[in-house]
């Protein structure tokens, strides 16, 4: 299961849309989750819009949330993700199994046997995340509290019993031509992510498209730049219901 987590205030202002590119992270089976640290103010309006629309085309969920609150947030995000990624993929079979549309139209008998089998995907499905850092000008008074929340997010992900693999991009760049740079390649040593921003450099630009791109690229390819970051794994999760609703 793949996941990015954008982290952002919106308003991107370089590039190709956010929209557009979340709509193709979708198509290569990515979801596209977005936490926004918007400001006040008509600014902060534009992007609570950008960042709603951005998570709508990546089929994933965007929330709102205050410095206090983002780790909760983040960690909510990522969880309810999974389980909804889970279900469509269960009322998916079950449709072509039974012709039933969702979990709900099941027998109590068999509708309680796939809960179960829900459940335990939830917590033992591999899980894929990229985390995608906005670090443009506007984001530099909020890092200190994102760091924060990565870090309870780490010790979340490293409590579940299936695998789970974080990478970590920011942008913009150095340079200009630098859409998004790759702090961390694939990794299960949740631990080694807490020095990331540390050297995590703050700057202009807001180039969101272009570095959802990047991180597109990163998955299909495993390789940032002609460099390997780690094997491509693939996990299907076809048939996993024949045995419990048959």
């Amino acid at each position: 299961m793949k996941q990015i987590l954008l982290i952002t205030d919106g308003c991107s202002n370089v590039g190709q849309s956010p929209v557009m590119t979340a709509s193709l992270a979708r198509q290569e089976g990515i979801t596209v989750n977005v936490i926004g640290i918007v400001d006040y103010g008509t600014i902060g309006e534009l992007g609570s819009l950008e960042i709603r629309e951005i998570a709508k085309a990546g089929g994933g969920m965007s929330r709102i949330s205050g410095t206090e609150q983002l780790a909760q947030t983040m960690q909510m995000v990522t969880r309810k993700t999974v389980v909804q990624t889970i279900q469509q993929a269960v009322n998916r079979e079950l449709k072509q199994i039974l012709g039933k549309t969702s979990v709900e139209d099941l027998p109590p008998d068999k509708r309680s046997e796939v809960v179960e089998v829900m459940d335990e995907l939830t917590e033992t499905t591999p899980l894929d995340i990229v985390l995608l850092i906005d670090a443009s000008a506007s984001m530099k008074p909020k890092l200190a509290a994102v760091e924060e929340a990565i870090r309870d997010l780490m010790i979340s992900l490293g409590a579940r019993e299936g695998r789970s693999r974080v990478a970590v991009f920011h942008f913009p760049g150095r340079h200009g031509g630098e859409e998004a740079v790759l702090d961390q390649v694939w990794t299960e040593d949740l631990s080694g992510l807490r020095s990331l921003f540390q050297r995590l450099p703050v700057r202009g630009a807001t180039p969101t498209g272009p570095a959802i791109l990047k991180v597109i690229d990163f998955f299909r390819y495993g390789t940032i730049n002609g460099n390997q970051t780690g094997p491509e794994e693939r996990d299907e999760r076809e048939g996993m219901l024949g045995d419990y609703v048959v």
